[in-house]
């Protein structure tokens, strides 16, 4: 791949070290890395490896300074045309999240640290199409403070180079050009020294006298630069005035760290510096501004990788702790220290190699990276309708499943929703500008699935969905009508209109039979109509503990033995929440079945089910916590009988095998149930109980028979609805210029 790393400079710091080390490790794996920073003192070791560099003013966020870096920037990217951008600091990300709106350029960034969110700084925040995080602590940070999604985060780690940092190294290099004892002993510290930074190096200079009573002759080597390096290094001379010796040696900023560190017996410092001594075999106190953790060893192992070495939470640094420390540390004996360091090394090989890093940050890259084939998806997505979304995370599964080379995006009535649930790129559906524009960007249009030509709903949305199509088609997009469930469509010109789109379409899969019959009915003529499935049936289930555990939220003990119960409003059913009621109540008394009600879109289903739920003498459970489609579906499998309006509850059932019975509002259902060889219990409006009754005790006398005949049907049905990715992919080839 060619990748562009963007930050803001290239100096000493944690989050420079990282990139570093991380762009000389894909560089190594045969990548094609350069960087754009303010440039620094490690610009001629990555320049060394054969990294490009290339400078832009980007670690200030004065207005004239961003301006000119985001002319570099775009030239730069013109320049490398890369296939990812990875920006690495809040300017950087800023600057190219800007950019990324207009070149549409892969875009991920990598939280090193938590920001300040106060005010108009938060909206000089982007987080790009992915994000990594260095610690789990960050990533909860990035949830809680940005609202991304969980599944937009990765977790990495600060990869360390075990050869470059190894008990191996003398430091006598170091020790001789700063004229150290190396027969006396010597303290290591490495960090920035900046204000927010330096915590640590201003404690250790203070508490040097003291020191020296405690370990005569210590010496202390403290590098790193700064905003404060002129003020702590006037501090240190005076210390070591006082002492009469030259106890403190600040060496400024260093790109040889390995070397400082291994000089040392002993290392103070936090973040990427304590594990890089640590990969050196050094006996380690971890502790920063942000907190003190204290000498490393395998029972704070656990707490240390929370924070990523950090301290982050932890109680502060204090002078007396400190002192305590150090001294104890210092004091090891020379097989103590040895054990110390063993230990910590081994945690690097274990959890913190750069190959891993690396690794880490391929996995996001090939996340965001350009496929070969663009496929927007028009749907009734984004309303929170657990049908239609098992529908779309059906489609994303499966069609990842089939082939690597396809990106999608969807037209969402939410489309910040839709990228939490399936990390898809999304754009509103009534924004014309926007959706225009991804038609014209795409490579084909999909259209599907569920029953989006009909009218019952209204004649408008049939007419939203016929426009997108014919958009589409006046772009010379080829258009797939996905797994489509058709009608009904009663009015003359809708039946006009839909004849028209079906046979101008590159490719037609129908859910059921009934579909194919209504386009005969209305004079569609093509012969590769292809009768596949819903594409629920690929969708995988949520794991049985999963659904168990939401049983027992809904008050149920899980193995109880249970009718599931799916119910929306609908206009003239008044008389039914009462006569559902008496069959609810039946299937309670009479066949031991719990009633447990589920909500497949809460706002148009509480209402109804609780009206039901009133009418019924018997008890009854809801299942309330807001539930994914695959834990709805998971919910299902666990029931021995079903009853329901919606049709995705039916076809959730149908996938998981259990026997159902629908409750008929709109004859799509009444055709899946004819499709699955189910029974009605009856229709909505003219809802019987008596005939309900004796409906599910028919059912229920044959049930084995049932479940048998459903369970092949099921599979069939699972195996019907892989043609619809395949057919696609066919298309899609053969429209590829």
């Amino acid at each position: 791949m060619k990748i562009l790393m963007a930050t803001m400079g290239l100096d000493i710091g944690g989050a420079e070290t990282h990139i570093v080390e991380l762009s000389k490790q894909l560089n190594s794996q045969g990548h094609d890395v350069a960087i754009i920073s303010n440039g620094g003192v490690y610009v001629p070791e990555i320049t060394a490896a054969g990294i490009r560099h290339y400078n832009a003013p980007m670690h200030r966020r004065g207005f004239r300074e961003m301006r000119r870096s985001l002319s570099i920037l775009r030239g730069v990217i013109r320049q490398e045309n890369p296939d990812v951008v990875h920006a690495h600091a809040r300017i950087p990300a800023f600057l190219c999240g800007l950019l990324h709106r207009s070149m549409g350029f892969p875009f991920v960034t990598t939280a090193h640290w938590v920001f300040n969110t106060q005010g108009m700084l938060r909206h000089l925040t982007n987080w790009g199409q992915r994000t990594i995080a260095v610690s789990d602590d960050i990533k909860a940070y990035l949830i809680r403070e940005y609202g991304l999604p969980a599944e937009h985060i990765s977790v990495t780690i600060n990869g360390i180079d075990t050869d470059k940092f190894s008990p191996a190294l003398s430091g006598d290099k170091v020790v001789a050009e700063f004229g150290l004892d190396k027969d006396k002993p010597i303290l290591s510290y490495v960090s920035r020294m900046d204000a927010d930074r330096a915590l640590v190096a201003r404690q250790l200079i203070e508490i040097a006298p003291e020191l020296d009573k405690a370990i005569p002759g210590i010496q202390l080597l403290i590098a790193g630069g700064g905003n404060v390096f002129d003020e702590l290094n006037a501090l240190a001379k005076q210390a070591n005035q006082k002492l009469g010796r030259q106890c403190i040696t600040m060496t400024g900023p260093r790109t040889d760290i390995n070397e400082i560190v291994a000089a040392g017996q002993v290392f103070v410092g936090v973040s990427r510096a304590a594990l890089e001594a640590m990969a050196a075999g050094k006996p380690v106190i971890v502790a920063g501004n942000e907190g003190y953790h204290g000498l490393f060893g395998p029972e704070k192992l656990t707490e240390a990788q929370a924070g990523n070495f950090c301290c982050r939470g932890l109680p502060m640094s204090d002078h007396a702790t400190l002192l305590a420390d150090v001294t104890t540390a210092m004091n090891l004996s020379p097989e103590e220290k040895e054990r110390a360091g063993a230990y910590g090394r081994q945690v690097i090989f274990d959890h913190y190699s750069v190959r891993r890093m690396a690794s880490d940050c391929l996995a996001m890259y090939e996340q965001v990276r350009r496929r070969k084939f663009q496929v927007l998806i028009s749907g009734y997505y984004g309303f929170s309708n657990a049908g239609d979304d098992a529908i779309l995370a059906s489609i994303q599964q499966a069609i990842g499943a089939a082939s690597d080379e396809v990106s999608l995006t969807v037209l969402s009535n939410d489309p910040g929703l839709t990228r939490r649930q399936y990390g898809l790129e999304a754009i509103p559906r009534f924004h014309v500008t926007k959706v225009f524009s991804a038609l014209r960007r795409s490579d084909a249009l999909l259209s599907g699935g569920g029953s989006l030509l009909q009218d019952t709903t209204s004649t408008r949305s049939l007419l939203y969905y016929l426009s997108v199509i014919r958009c589409a088609e006046g772009l010379g997009k080829p258009v797939m009508l996905y797994a489509n469930g058709i009608g009904p469509v009663r009015k003359k010109n809708n039946r006009r209109r839909v004849k028209k789109a079906v046979e101008r379409a590159c490719v037609v899969t129908l859910r059921d039979h009934s579909s194919a019959k209504e386009l005969t009915a209305m004079g569609v003529k093509r012969n590769d109509l292809h009768v596949t499935a819903d594409p629920v049936f690929h969708l995988a289930p949520a794991s049985e503990a999963r659904s168990r555990e939401l049983l027992e939220q809904a008050g149920l003990t899980p193995g109880t033995p249970f009718v599931a119960v799916s119910v929306r409003d609908w206009p003239g059913a008044d008389r039914f929440p009462g006569e559902l009621a008496i069959l609810c109540d039946h299937l309670r008394l009479k066949h031991g079945l719990e009633v447990l009600f589920l909500l497949m879109q809460p706002s148009r289903d509480l209402d109804t089910t609780q009206k039901v739920r009133q009418a019924m003498k018997e008890p009854s459970f809801l299942l309330e916590a807001p539930c994914t489609p695959r834990e709805l579906m998971g919910v299902l499998g666990q029931a021995k009988l079903c009853l329901a309006m919606r049709l995705h509850t039916l076809i959730f059932a149908a996938r998981m095998a259990v026997p159902s019975m629908g409750l008929v509002y709109d004859p799509k259902v009444e055709s899946y149930l004819q499709e699955l060889d189910l029974p009605a219990a009856g229709t909505v409006e003219r809802f019987d109980s008596r005939a309900a009754i004796l409906r599910a005790d028919a059912l229920m006398g044959r049930y084995d028979e049932v479940l048998a005949a459903l369970l092949e049907k099921s599979k069939a049905l699972t195996r019907a609805a892989q043609e619809n990715e395949q057919l696609l992919l066919n298309m899609l080839e053969e429209h590829h210029t």
